[in-house]
């Protein structure tokens, strides 16, 4: 005789709305930092004027469409004012320009996509925050993400959903 046992998928049948923020990623290709350190004078001092026909010379169309971060990766003393400069010449082109390296821009990504989600959609849900994958995510963005859902969200768990840790629950 011959038992026949269905297997029953709990988790899918729990109700829970699995949230990936990967697919709140920026394209990594669509990142280009500007290191200002190029353009110091023996690595430590910015000359205006230098500074100033680089500005006027360069092919800033190369930015076009991308997200870019501006930063100094020296220990050098740079003026404001060549930052301003700098984003007033990639404005015309850039996506988006950040003062930062690249996970400085990330993290700046995925906060506008973050705040830009309607959280209404989750009211009265259990989510589960996807917790692993092979995309960098910045704790930052599990962090605005949770402030912004444990408004809406009934409970609030983080891993996968057959193995969850609970973050946040709404009392009755």
């Amino acid at each position: 005789m011959e038992i026949q046992e269905n297997i029953v998928n709990k988790v899918a049948q729990s109700g829970l709305l699995t949230i990936d923020l990967a697919k709140y990623s920026p394209n990594q290709e669509d990142i280009i930092v500007y290191d200002i350190k190029n353009n110091l004078f023996h690595g430590l001092i910015l000359r205006e004027k230098d500074f100033r026909d680089f500005v006027k010379e360069h092919d800033w169309s190369q930015y076009q469409d991308k997200h870019i971060g501006i930063t100094c990766s020296t220990d050098a003393i740079v003026p404001t004012w060549a930052y301003m400069i700098l984003s007033n010449k990639l404005t015309p082109f850039a996506k988006s320009i950040t003062f930062g390296t690249k996970d400085d821009v990330i993290r700046e990504q995925y906060t506008l996509a973050i705040n830009a989600i309607d959280y209404s959609q989750y009211q009265d849900q259990r989510v589960v925050v996807k917790g692993c994958g092979d995309i960098f995510i910045p704790e930052s963005a599990f962090v605005t993400f949770t402030s912004r859902l444990t408004h809406v969200a009934k409970s609030i768990m983080y891993g996968e959903p057959c193995s969850t840790v609970p973050v946040f629950k709404r009392k009755s």
